[in-house]
């Protein structure tokens, strides 16, 4: 048993034998069924704390001749399947987690080095019979021998593959190295049995280095077979939530949202911690990616504040991914910044409609203590004053939520366009942000009757509140705005609805820089 070459099991032992363990085993039914054929090469990326490493692990210790790992795989789904036996502690391993090599500046220049160095030391004492390597000898040469000797492959698993583009963003030259060092060991190797890369980021795009596309990825916006190997998936979460007396609704509320392939996936790390302390909070966060959330929403690229201000109101975002880089640095344009968040975990993406929202009530926590940390202070003091605004909206205090409104639009004057039309949408989001304690995320441009609604606030259930209907304006009158929602039957979409309804309207005068706001009550009648 070597460190990098054939390792022992104690890293998985340690997570299956904890108090809190989510049966992921049959990653390996997955996983074998490409061993030895043309889809060997995989790149699973996912944000921090969603099971990449234990995964990792759990493949070592199944795949690993330097161990025997049978007793860990007792009562897993794996030992049900007919390929278990056939690979559980065959195979040559060679294991090592990228981020050991980068502890500090100078290790970046070296860690390549390190790395052939390291595990080359491993292969001479695994194989002593294939000869001895000087030192400096090649890592892909030093495997080519061995292979040409033994006819033994090779499974390479690689933890954190992407850190050298996180942790060096600003060193193109040494980001140039480590994907010819990839390529150079991966590329055309007949000793390759399997190659198995985890990290955050995708394989990255960089131009004639792009040879790595031999590697399928399986992403936060890819995720295909393997969507529910990694995070939990909301029956595993229901489970663990019965067994240890808590209220999943909440735990729901909390954590759900990330969506993939179709299916909601839960960070892992913050249900297990929920659960263990019986607490819900935000225990997703680290300075790394903290730092990166800041950073970049503060770019701005083309409007990217006002996306985030319609994401915290609980909108989606339309984006192009086919861009993005899949590094730190690359950027042009605002959708780069929000592909880079999907992937980071910060948000989510619905593949299908191309859109990107923030997934939970976690998240949308730690975009609020970003907002709290930068030059954003408008924002907050508008979220703020939102639970004010909406009691007075309820109460239909048409004077009071056109004064609120207009302290909101000053407020955030120096953060979005002041005239512009798409800035009184954001501002009324900001308004109405605290609704989402008794709404459901407001739906914009509902198709109705005969027209669009602008914004659409419907309750939850047993919330006990009327449903709104906003209606703006720009530069014309509230009552017309109120007027235009009955006369195109905007709400003949709820004509079944049994609970009150407010219509809403707000009205933007551009050269007087007023706001007035008209609130009635829908009544059935006026609609048939």
């Amino acid at each position: 048993m070597g460190i990098y070459v054939n390792p022992g099991n104690a890293s998985f032992e340690m997570s299956r034998f904890s108090d809190i363990y989510v049966d992921k085993s049959m990653l390996i039914a997955q996983i074998n069924r490409v061993y030895r054929t043309e889809r060997r090469f995989l790149c699973v990326s996912r944000p921090r704390r969603f099971g990449k490493s234990m995964a990792a692990n759990m493949l070592t210790a199944y795949y690993s001749r330097g161990c025997d790992s049978s007793r860990l795989f007792s009562g897993l789904a794996i030992e049900r399947e007919a390929c278990f036996p056939v690979h559980l502690n065959q195979h040559n391993v060679i294991r090592w987690d990228v981020q050991r090599f980068l502890d500090g500046r100078r290790s970046q220049d070296t860690f390549i080095e390190e790395i052939e160095r390291l595990v080359i030391k491993d292969l001479k004492r695994e194989f002593p019979e294939c000869g001895d390597y000087p030192e400096g000898s090649k890592l892909k040469t030093v495997l080519d021998d061995i292979y040409g000797q033994r006819g033994e492959g090779f499974i390479f698993i690689i933890d954190e593959w992407d850190c050298v583009f996180r942790l060096a963003k600003e060193r193109k030259d040494i980001q140039k190295d480590y994907l010819d060092f990839l390529r150079g060991l991966f590329k055309g190797a007949e000793y390759v049995d399997l190659a198995y890369l985890t990290g955050i980021l995708p394989v990255k795009k960089y131009g004639e280095h792009s040879a790595l596309n031999i590697f399928e990825e399986y992403s936060m916006i890819n995720s295909e077979e393997l969507t529910t190997m990694f995070g939990f998936t909301q029956e595993e979460v229901v489970r663990l939530c019965e067994e240890s007396d808590m209220d999943f609704r909440e735990i729901e509320r909390w954590y759900d949202g990330y969506l993939m392939n179709g299916v909601h996936i839960y960070n892992p790390k913050s249900v297990v911690d929920a659960v263990r302390r019986k607490k819900l909070r935000s225990y997703w966060t680290g300075t790394e990616t903290y730092e990166a959330l800041k950073v970049y929403i503060e770019l701005n690229f083309d409007g990217l504040r006002e996306a985030i201000v319609e994401m915290l109101g609980g909108i989606r975002c339309k984006v192009n991914s086919q861009k993005f880089q899949n590094d730190m640095t690359t950027f042009t344009s605002k959708d780069d910044v929000l592909i880079l968040l999907v992937h980071l975990g910060y948000l989510t993406i619905d593949e299908g409609a191309e859109e990107v929202f923030i997934p939970n009530q976690e998240i949308t926590q730690e975009f609020l203590n970003v907002v709290n940390d930068s030059n954003w202070a408008g924002l907050t003091d508008a979220l703020n004053r939102s639970a004010e605004l909406l009691q007075n909206t309820w109460e239909r205090n048409q004077e009071a939520v056109a004064a609120g409104i207009s302290t909101i639009h000053n407020e955030t004057a120096s953060m979005l366009q002041y005239n512009n039309e798409n800035s009184l949408t954001c501002t009324v989001l900001m308004a109405y942000y605290s609704a989402k304690t008794y709404y459901m995320n407001p739906v914009m441009e509902l198709p109705t009757g005969k027209g669009y609604a602008d914004v659409v606030y419907l309750p939850k259930r047993d919330v006990g509140r009327p449903a709104l209907i906003v209606e703006l304006k720009w530069s014309k009158s509230a009552q017309g705005a109120i007027n235009q929602i009955k006369d195109r039957q905007y709400a003949s979409w709820i004509r079944d609805y049994t609970g009150d309804i407010l219509l809403v309207g707000i009205n933007y005068d551009r050269e007087t820089k007023e706001h007035t706001c008209v609130i009635e009550a829908w009544k059935k009648k006026e609609m048939e």
